[in-house]
């Protein structure tokens, strides 16, 4: 009994300098191993053992994503809460600008590409429809700071007489529906368009996946990249686009074809889709009632696999991707302005946070991993992001002396505070608060506070077309 009541104070940091390199129990899914492989192939290494080395660089800048609100030092200090005192010399922050300049954005880079990808296992509600693992991409923006050094490359957004707002840099991912894993993601200025990103995130598709995406994506060409990947579609489509019937289908969707540019030698290709039209009804709790028309092209043509009205309610899986900026943006950056100040920081910066992400991620699907029934959608990001940020100032979990544990203290923790199993849909409180905002002004056609609503959809052939949406 006295053996077993020992608390140990022992820690499994590295040896030396390089015992500030660590990020907690995160450091299980980015190990030591890993970051020194990374640096090898990237030639990032250091050439003599600094001070500062380029691994312990590596968890500095990935700890600058996980405590957005705390300086340099304030970092540096909870990476070293709790190692001896004098062990280490404390840097200046003018030494950690320097080092994080030396280390660059390619291990970081390269480093999310490790870590991203799927992690949803069979079986797991809400990552597979039919056998297909659905994935959604959509865009999103961030800002960066008003200096001489960025806004060349991440410009302001200019009016008829004048620049306002943040410069704003314009990132696309690609995520699994049903864990929010980052599959790809890439970034750049905000004037090269979502379709410009998305052809680049194509890669990480396979036969397996069924990409969701939003009206910006229905572009012919787009969707015939998807289709040269092996990937299906399911695509929301706007007004301007006219599909010919060419074939009525018993759901009530129908079969047609889009055409493509001449190509010589071969006329003018078309792709064949399905179309499925269908009326939206949204009932709030205050009685207002919504109803929209919905246009969604898919590659699945298969009407008896695939019905009409399941592809409409699983369009809605789509929202993943918005929830995966909100634990991003909202979450990780408190809604922040990136604090780097050059090109390569911001790219450094931004690669880190996805990393980190995509971390906390996999940490999340390691807790459930022995739950096949448990809707990850239940796991809370901020006690996730809590729980992880808790074990990087205790130095817990780092190198554990035994058997791997799954859950860890992370796990333990998200496990304890599920959300409930059914959740009644909930609309968020939507108006326009940004006087800068892109946006026109909504009042009055958005509620002002959350509600509980119900939605009915109804699959219904739009003879005379589909009426354009307003500019929201």
């Amino acid at each position: 009994m006295q053996e077993q009541s020992v608390i140990t104070t022992a820690r499994g940091t590295a040896p030396g300098v390089h015992a500030p390199g660590h990020l907690g129990e995160l450091t299980q899914i980015v190990d030591f191993a890993l970051v020194d492989a990374v640096l090898e192939e990237t030639g990032a290494r250091e050439k003599r053992v600094r001070l500062l080395p380029a691994r312990v660089m590596v968890y500095f800048v990935l700890a600058l994503a996980l405590f957005d609100r705390c300086s340099y030092g304030a970092v540096w200090g909870k990476l070293t809460a709790q190692l001896p005192a004098g062990v280490l010399v404390r840097p200046v922050a003018s030494s950690l600008t320097r080092a994080r300049r030396r280390l660059g954005a390619r291990p970081l880079k390269l480093l999310f590409q490790t870590l991203a990808g799927p992690v949803g296992e069979c079986g797991r509600p809400g990552v597979f429809y039919r056998g297909l693992r659905i994935v959604a991409v959509d865009g999103t923006s961030l800002h960066v700071p008003e200096d001489e050094q960025v806004t060349w490359r991440y410009p302001k957004r200019a009016g008829d007489k004048r620049e306002f707002g943040y410069p704003l840099l314009r990132l696309l991912v690609i995520v699994e529906c049903g864990t929010r894993a980052l599959l790809a993601a890439v970034f750049g200025p905000e004037a090269d368009g979502e379709t410009v990103y998305a052809a680049r995130l194509l890669d990480c598709l396979d036969a397996s996946m069924l990409l969701l995406a939003d009206t910006a994506f229905d572009s012919r060409a787009l969707l015939e990249q998807v289709s040269a990947t092996g990937a299906q579609f399911l695509v929301r489509s706007g007004a301007r686009r006219c599909p010919a019937i060419v074939r009525r289908l018993p759901d009530g969707s129908y079969l047609s074809r889009l055409p493509g540019p001449y190509r010589p030698g071969h006329g003018y290709p078309s792709l064949p889709v399905r179309v499925i039209e269908a009326w939206i009804t949204v009932t709030l709790d205050d009685g207002t009632v919504r109803r929209e028309q919905w246009r969604l092209i898919t590659s699945l043509l298969d009407h008896k696999r695939y019905p009409a009205d399941e592809l409409v309610g699983l369009y809605h899986e789509r929202w993943q991707a918005e929830t995966t900026y909100f634990s991003i943006k909202a979450s990780l950056l408190d809604g922040r302005v990136l604090r780097s100040h050059s090109i390569d920081g911001i790219d450094q910066e931004v690669w880190a946070l996805l990393t980190t992400y995509q971390a906390l991620i996999r940490a999340a699907a390691d807790a459930v991993a022995d739950r096949p029934g448990l809707d990850m959608d239940r796991l809370s990001f901020t006690v996730l992001l809590q729980a992880a940020a808790d074990t990087v100032t205790c130095a817990t979990g780092i190198a554990p002396d035994g058997p791997t544990d799954l859950v860890g203290a992370i796990g333990r923790a998200v496990l304890a505070s599920l959300w409930p199993a059914r959740r009644r849909r909930r609309t968020k409180a939507r108006s326009k608060k940004n006087a800068t905002s892109k946006y026109n002004a909504n009042h009055g056609r958005h509620p002002q506070q959350a509600q509980h609503y119900t939605v009915h959809a109804e699959v219904l052939i739009m003879e005379d077309g589909v009426t354009p949406r307003p500019r929201r």
